[in-house]
């Protein structure tokens, strides 16, 4: 990332730190304080993509978004039972048994 980007990331973190709006004309007033010469476009790319979010809450679920889709499963893992626990593994089976089958066909790696 060029350094104009980076001062532009760290302008917006700084505004969101402080609780204020993060707008182009902010972002573009702190990197021309910060010295850095930064195109208006990336101020107001950047301001658009982070308007009416919560930036320190991006911040502190950056790890999280993997859990969602786990934690939804295991509710019904549990309520399933052994059976819904033993669906992936049938599915792994039929997925290795169509890899054989298009080795039977002549449509192999080294043919």
């Amino acid at each position: 990332m060029a350094s104009a980007e980076l001062a532009a990331t760290y302008a917006a973190l700084i505004l969101a730190d402080d609780g204020i709006e993060i707008t182009a004309d902010k972002i573009t007033a702190l990197t021309n304080a910060a010295s850095v010469e930064l195109e208006p476009i990336w101020a107001s790319l950047l301001a658009k993509a982070l308007e009416g979010k919560n930036v320190k809450e991006l911040l502190s679920n950056v790890g999280a978004g993997g859990a969602g889709p786990a934690a939804a499963a295991a509710p019904g893992a549990a309520a399933g039972g052994a059976a819904a626990a033993d669906a992936p593994k049938e599915e792994e089976k039929k997925e290795e048994e169509k890899e054989e089958s298009d080795d039977d066909m002549g449509f192999g790696l080294f043919d």
